[in-house]
């Protein structure tokens, strides 16, 4: 019953939306974007921006995609909600030449099974089909009850570059297809990112994702637009007992006056962080922990076997409101074709 209700209450939230011919700066317009990918990123809450360094840094931060020696492949599947909503991930990253790297990173995630009433309310008396629920011979007919999906796509290409020693910087071009019942749209956007060496131990990272504003021009006329997010981090590392501390933090700043949807708000502009650290011994083992910015602990851990890295992270709704939500469970594979032939 909570799924039928949910299911049902999405569609017709998504109704309210695409019912006039306009354009409009849309607040969650582009919130399918928000989840992440890779057990090891969501195990530190999303913290990223300025650590992360491999195939993944096509979603996180384009920048880091130039960190890479070796061509990469990464996958992940997840189911929130139960099986309410499932989330798949894909990538892949080469590195080229001495200095620059392309990546290609594909997001689906999918409602299935959605009921459409919208055909289903007769008259008790003739059995047709009318459109008013206050009409008092109004009654469901459960035979004329079907299904739809909501299928959102995302596809990130990605271009890395390593400027000098110290600065890395990156961009994506974001393909968006969106599907409801017979609805549907397209988008495109543009992400821009950069990490900066400050030390050999401190990174500073900053990703503003829909840079340009990104437009989903819907087939009923109407026009989403996706207002742009900065992203900017920090990552220390710390040597200790035989491995490696990395503390890091992430701020997201938003400026479509989302205010109590946020951590903290100035005015229209609204702020949320992610904060999360990994301890990575002998670069065999990691454990990790953080929180993000839908107030969620996570933990994680993940190990590298040769080529293969495996990452699982778990993250639970801490709010009562969530309450009959079940937990979150994320598995992510990555395998890197750690080979001479193949190495930048």
């Amino acid at each position: 019953m909570f799924k039928s209700f949910i299911k049902i209450s999405m569609f017709f939230l998504f109704m309210s939306t695409v019912s006039f011919s306009q354009t409009v700066i849309s607040k969650y317009a582009g919130e399918f974007l928000t989840i992440g990918v890779g057990g090891r990123a969501l195990g530190m809450g999303g913290a990223q921006v300025a650590t992360v360094n491999d195939v993944t840094s096509g979603y996180w931060n384009p920048a880091g995609l130039a960190f890479m020696d070796y061509p990469q492949i990464a996958l992940m599947h997840e189911e929130h909600f139960g099986d309410l909503v499932n989330y798949n991930y894909g990538a892949v990253a080469i590195p080229y030449g001495t200095d620059m790297s392309f990546g290609l990173s594909v997001i689906r995630l999918s409602v299935d099974g959605i009921p459409d009433t919208r055909e289903a309310l007769v008259d008790r008396v003739t059995g047709d089909v009318i459109y008013d629920i206050t009409n008092p011979r109004a009654l469901i007919d459960p035979s004329r009850i079907i299904e739809f999906s909501n299928t959102d796509w995302a596809f990130y290409l990605t271009f890395a570059k390593r400027q000098n020693e110290d600065f890395y910087w990156g961009t994506n071009v974001k393909i968006l297809k969106r599907d409801i019942a017979e609805f549907s749209a397209v988008g495109i956007g543009f992400d821009i990112g950069a990490v900066y060496m400050m030390t050999d131990r401190l990174q500073l990272g900053a990703n503003i994702q829909d840079v340009t504003t990104t437009l989903v021009a819907w087939n009923t006329g109407r026009n989403e637009l996706i207002s742009p997010t900065a992203k900017i981090g920090a990552a220390y590392q710390i040597d200790f007992f035989a491995g490696t501390i990395t503390p890091a933090l992430d701020l997201d700043m938003r400026f479509e006056n989302r205010r109590f949807a946020s951590n903290f708000n100035v005015g229209p502009v609204s702020f949320d962080m992610h904060f999360g650290f990994e301890y990575n011994f002998k670069n065999l083992l990691a454990v990790r922990a953080g929180y993000n910015d839908v107030k969620q602990l996570t933990v994680g851990a993940g190990i590298k076997l040769p080529k293969l890295n495996i990452d699982y992270s778990f993250a639970r709704f801490n709010d009562s409101e969530f309450d009959r939500l079940p937990d979150t469970h994320r598995i992510s594979l990555m395998l890197t074709l750690e080979e001479p032939q193949f190495m930048r």
